[in-house]
C-alpha cells in the first residue's frame, strides 16, 4: 500500500555541511530519477529500535535520508516502512513522500527493495536512486554524483569508496523486474549487481562521504 503523506510539514533545505552538493555533482531537479529510501528494518541488533527513528542532528534518520535525496535533486521520494510504521508516520516529518508499507519487512531488505520498486511502477520514473536509512555519513554530494550517472532506462550506477561498490545505487527502470526477481532475504540487489557487474558505472565518493552503517549499539556513537 502506498500513499503520499501531505498531512505534516517536512524539511526541504540543507541539513548539514556534508549535504550540500558541489558544482556539477547534481543535474537539475527532475522526476526521471526517483529517490527510494529503504527504512523498514526493526533494528534487531539495536534492541528492537527501528533505525528510521534513531535521532541524528535533531531529527529521525528517515528524515535525514529523505532530505539527502531531495538535496541531490530527487523531486519524487518513496520511503519503504515496516517496523513500527505507525510510530514513524507519527513522529517523522515526511511531507510529500510516498510512504510504502512493507508487511513482509521481517523477511529482510530484499522485500523492502521489491516493495519500493513496485511502488514506482507507473510513476513515470526512469530510474531509482536507492539509499539505506542507516547510513547518515552519506550526504547529497555522494547521492548527487550517483544520480548524475543516469543516462537512460538501462543505467546502472553505484557509489564507490576506494574502488569498492557501496551505496547509494541507481537502478534504471529496465532493471527493476530483474532486481525484484532476485532480491531475497538481506541480499537486496547484490546477486543482480554481481551478475551485471560489467554494466555498472562506479562513481567514486570516498572524498565526500563515509559509508558506515548504524547496526550495533557501538555504532550509535556515530550519530550526532
Amino acid at each position: 500500500m502506498t500513499r503520499t503523506d501531505d498531512e505534516v510539514s517536512g524539511p526541504d533545505g540543507a541539513i548539514g555541511p556534508d549535504v550540500a552538493a558541489g558544482p556539477g555533482e547534481v543535474a537539475g531537479p527532475t522526476d526521471e530519477v526517483a529517490g527510494l529510501v529503504l527504512a523498514a528494518g526493526g533494528g534487531r541488533r539495536l534492541g528492537g529500535r527501528p533505525k528510521a527513528l534513531l535521532t541524528h542532528r535533531g531529527r529521525p534518520l528517515v528524515e535525514h535520508a529523505v532530505a539527502v535525496l531531495r538535496a541531490a535533486g530527487c523531486t519524487r521520494v518513496h520511503v519503504v516502512l515496516g517496523a513500527r510504521s505507525g510510530d514513524v508516520r507519527e513522529r517523522a516529518r515526511l511531507a510529500g513522500c510516498v510512504l510504502v508499507d512493507n508487511p513482509g519487512w521481517e523477511e529482510g531488505m530484499g522485500s523492502s527493495l521489491r516493495a519500493g520498486l513496485d511502488s514506482l511502477a507507473g510513476s513515470g520514473a526512469r530510474a531509482a536512486l536507492v539509499c539505506l536509512v542507516d547510513q547518515p555519513g552519506i550526504g547529497a554530494r555522494a547521492a548527487g554524483r550517483v544520480r548524475a550517472a543516469f543516462k537512460d532506462d538501462t543505467s546502472l550506477a553505484a557509489a564507490a569508496y576506494d574502488g569498492v561498490r557501496g551505496h547509494p545505487v541507481l537502478f534504471g527502470a529496465a532493471h527493476w523486474a530483474g532486481i525484484a526477481a532476485s532480491a531475497t532475504g538481506d541480499r537486496g540487489a547484490r546477486a543482480y549487481l554481481k551478475e551485471h557487474a560489467a554494466e555498472i558505472t562506479l562513481v567514486e565518493c570516498g572524498d565526500v562521504a563515509q559509508p558506515y552503517d548504524i547496526d550495533t549499539e557501538a555504532d550509535l556513537a556515530r550519530l550526532e
